[in-house]
């Protein structure tokens, strides 16, 4: 995902490349002034093409995916933003306190990996069973179990039909939090080797200090 200092740059260059146009156009050719000006902006829709896609061809081979995986994986986040959505509308709806306090949970984990996800595209590979099967699975019982808690009638069927509800989504609920996990997991072997190195680098500091102070 392009960032928002690349938009501000890519609208600061358009902007260079329409005055340009524009200064030519009425200096060097000797057009008059609105001509000049409808020219320059007009020119505006190629330059931002352009930009915008040597900008995303840059950030692409920085994050090492192709342009139709990272395409793939657009549709895939556009698609959990949307379940999202569902499982926003419908934990409140929950009377049961135990139950708001499960999907409370599994609307968090939900969202933070699909925010990590956002923050790093190449993730989206850690975590594919929860943008494919978890996170739907998760907003279609939660959309069914909110319908059925809302009814006036509480038969046995409809008792037993809620209870093994939330039985799945306590499963769904574990099985994000290895999700989460998953996308996390490089993250924090990146930091184990990081501090195994400021260990290292401390203990060798402190070894020379003492070989230097015996030396005195």
């Amino acid at each position: 995902m392009l960032k928002f200092g690349q938009f501000i740059l890519r609208n600061f260059l358009n902007i260079i490349v329409m005055l340009s146009v524009w200064l030519v156009c009425t200096f060097n050719f000797d057009i008059n002034f609105w001509i000049s000006s409808l020219i320059s902006i007009t020119m505006y829709f190629p330059s931002n093409f352009i930009i915008k896609n040597i900008q995303q061809y840059s950030y692409l081979k920085k994050i090492g995916l192709t342009r139709s995986e990272y395409k793939h994986i657009l549709e895939q986040l556009d698609e959990a933003q949307s379940q999202l959505r569902i499982l926003n509308r419908n934990y409140t709806k929950v009377r049961s306190i135990s139950t708001f306090k499960q999907l409370f949970e599994m609307n968090r984990l939900a969202k933070r990996i699909v925010n990590i996800v956002l923050k790093n595209p190449k993730k989206f590979y850690q975590a594919e069973q929860f943008f494919y099967a978890h996170l739907h699975s998760a907003s279609e019982l939660t959309e069914k179990y909110a319908l059925l808690s809302s009814q006036p009638i509480k038969n046995l069927d409809v008792h037993l039909a809620l209870q093994e509800t939330r039985e799945t989504l306590e499963d769904l609920n574990n099985i994000m939090q290895e999700d989460l996990h998953s996308v996390l997991a490089t993250d924090i072997e990146e930091l184990k080797m990081e501090l195994d190195f400021a260990q290292l680098s401390t203990a060798q500091k402190q070894t020379s200090a003492t070989m230097r102070g015996e030396s005195k």
